[in-house]
């Protein structure tokens, strides 16, 4: 084991920043659009049973393997497999988090972006018909959308390159609290608009007729894109993970949070699409063509509150974006500092550059090169796509057998126990050791190829 890894300070600063990977844009941007695409209500239901069912299993897989090896993601992994094995898994898990990366910061630079303009004033007066236009134009454009994914990307990296207690856990801290404030905050203003309520039945009333196999694959997907499963970064941030802590209470935690979070965001965005007549399946784009619309409803109430709400919740949202974006920066820099030998300093110059590029051909997709389509999506669906429905449900398959059928069983049982000294771990040991060994390999197998023929 490496002991000269950092370490997380304590328990609210590791559950702060197991959180923080887990909310961000996966929660406020992607959940609502998701929960509009896929049946409102009964989407959640579905959502709710895979993160407890599969994600939460998953979660600790990926945790315990972290821990115990007190390594990154592909040193982690090479533990197991050897010769052109090795090779191709290491390319098969850092496939995913690079990717993500790269069409996630895109959206932080899209925040990052309306963050600047909420200061402005911009969303202090406009209707909702133009705040749907600004978005489509935005988004088409060429500099503005690539000048904010350079600056977002940049002051993410800055985060990573001081390391985890200067940078990651101290940036975690603070703005995770925020977060639930600040959502708690637009529920209550949202449910008050007009037509609102309809919005909140929506989310209340599950239709569970509308439940297919696409929409359980896509909730499963969101539960491992939202929590960052398969990617590593639960992986590399246990590793920081002291002995004293608990695997099973960290990842329960987390789930917890995380679900709560994504409901919230859905309660606080979906009731102001309903009062602004916007389309539920405006995908990617609901969230920043909705927002600015419920801003300007502030100006009936008062001036300032339309100009200060604003730039309080696009400043959360960048803060959230961050959140996550630093997690998956973080497995990308610790492969390099660990196997490349590389300093941190150079290996977050060369994780950057990387995922400015393939950043940039992602947000071009939506304008210049909206015309290549790739099994029907532009190149930032293609890539949110197969990392979320393919590699990390892939991935995450890899860690549950690892754990299941490699690992030493009295390893096994000496992580999520804490050697026995965690009661309620032992006693809930015998049946989530079962669940990870058979039932979530299943389950992984069958939501992998529903999502292949999907």
């Amino acid at each position: 084991m490496n002991n000269s890894r950092e370490k997380f300070s304590g328990r609210i600063s590791l559950i702060a920043a197991f959180a923080g990977s887990a909310i961000g844009l996966g929660n406020i941007w992607r959940f609502p659009y998701m929960v509009g695409e896929n049946g409102g209500a009964a989407f959640i239901v579905v959502y709710i049973l895979c993160s407890l069912l599969v994600a939460l299993p998953v979660f600790f897989t990926e945790s315990l393997l972290g821990r115990n090896s007190g390594k990154g993601l592909v040193s982690t992994m090479n533990t197991f497999f050897g010769g052109k094995t090795r090779k191709v898994m290491s390319v098969i898990i850092l496939t995913a988090p690079i990717l993500i990366t790269s069409f996630y910061s895109v959206v932080g630079g899209w925040s990052l972006d309306f963050f600047v303009r909420a200061c402005m004033g911009e969303f202090c007066d406009i209707s909702k018909e133009e705040a749907v236009q600004f978005f489509g134009k935005y988004s088409t454009s060429v500099t503005e959308p690539i000048i904010s994914h350079f600056l977002f990307l940049l002051v993410s990296i800055a985060i990573v390159s001081r390391g985890i207690k200067k940078g990651i856990e101290k940036f975690n801290n603070i703005t995770v609290p925020i977060l639930f404030l600040l959502i708690l905050l637009f529920i209550f203003y949202s449910s008050s608009l007009p037509g609102a309520q309809e919005g909140v039945k929506y989310l209340l009333k599950p239709d569970f007729g509308k439940i297919t196999p696409g929409v359980l694959a896509s909730a499963m997907g969101q539960s491992f894109f939202s929590l960052s499963l398969g990617v590593g970064t639960v992986m590399v941030y246990s590793s920081y993970m002291k002995k004293s802590e608990n695997i099973l209470e960290a990842g329960s935690y987390t789930v917890f949070f995380d679900t709560c979070f994504a409901i919230l965001a859905s309660f606080a965005i979906i009731p102001a699409v309903f009062s602004a007549g916007i389309e539920l399946n405006a995908g990617p784009s609901l969230v920043f063509e909705t927002l600015p619309y419920i801003f300007t409803s502030f100006k009936t109430v008062s001036p300032f509150l339309s100009y200060v709400i604003p730039v309080i919740f696009f400043l959360s949202i960048l803060g959230a974006a961050i959140t996550s974006e630093i997690s998956l920066l973080e497995v990308i820099v610790d492969y390099l500092v660990e196997e490349k030998g590389l300093s941190r300093k150079k290996a977050s110059v060369i994780c950057f550059t990387v995922c400015l590029l393939i950043g940039i051909v992602c947000s071009l997709s939506f304008g210049p090169l909206s015309g290549i389509q790739i099994a029907g999506k532009n190149i930032f669906g293609f890539f949110d796509s197969i990392s979320s429905n393919l590699f990390m449900i892939l991935c995450s398959l890899i860690f549950a057998l690892l754990v299941g059928w490699k690992m030493d069983r009295k390893t096994v049982w000496n992580e999520l126990t804490n050697e026995g000294r965690g009661k309620k771990s032992v006693k809930i040991y015998p049946v989530l050791y079962f669940w990870i060994r058979y039932i979530v390999p299943v389950m992984l197998v069958i939501i992998f190829i529903t999502n292949i023929f999907n």
